[in-house]
């Protein structure tokens, strides 16, 4: 179980000098969009490889949207960092305590929802397309498939490639 600092405490505990390391486990978008000032973004996917750029002596608090993400990765890392905390209700309990944040403001759906808000019907209306009599539609499911394995495995997205060449995803 990982030990929680609810944001107010860790406010007063900062203005008061005390040093912490703030990590914010959030998606690059999520973090420009609003983040507690002076927190550093390393999204949770990369945070075991760079927990080693963390100093052990300062108390690492990990940050996220709500607090659920911050959790995990504190359970993950836990034994690597002995001093990690889970901001309690992450940037929204920060803001509902009326703390300050940082950022544009602005936030934009992550390209990975983008992608599966568009997979998901196309695999959907040719499976049952081709149900219905048409089974040149089987193709569609095929490809998305296939795509996602391509991409799970590389990491190359062309779908995720063209979506973010979209104007809604243009700064």
């Amino acid at each position: 179980m990982a030990t929680m600092i609810d944001p107010r405490e860790l406010k007063t505990r900062l203005d008061q000098g005390q040093r912490y390391q703030l990590l914010d486990v959030r998606s690059p978008e999520e973090f420009a969009a609003v983040h507690i000032p002076g927190a550093i973004n390393v999204p949770m996917d990369q945070a075991a490889a760079r927990i080693g750029e963390f100093a052990v002596r300062d108390p690492l608090v990990l940050v996220c949207h709500s607090g659920t993400r911050a959790s995990m990765t504190c359970e993950t890392l836990q034994s690597s960092h002995p001093n990690m905390i889970v901001l309690r209700g992450g940037t929204v309990g920060w803001k509902q305590a009326g703390l300050p944040v940082s950022g544009e403001g602005k936030i934009r759906m992550p390209i990975i929802r983008q992608v599966q808000m568009l997979v998901g019907p196309i695999a959907a209306l040719g499976g049952i397309l081709a149900y219905m009599g048409q089974p040149a539609w089987a193709i569609a499911p095929i490809i998305v498939g296939l795509g996602l394995t391509l991409a799970g495995t590389t990491g190359f997205c062309p779908m995720a490639m063209l979506l973010a060449k979209m104007p809604w995803n243009r700064a």
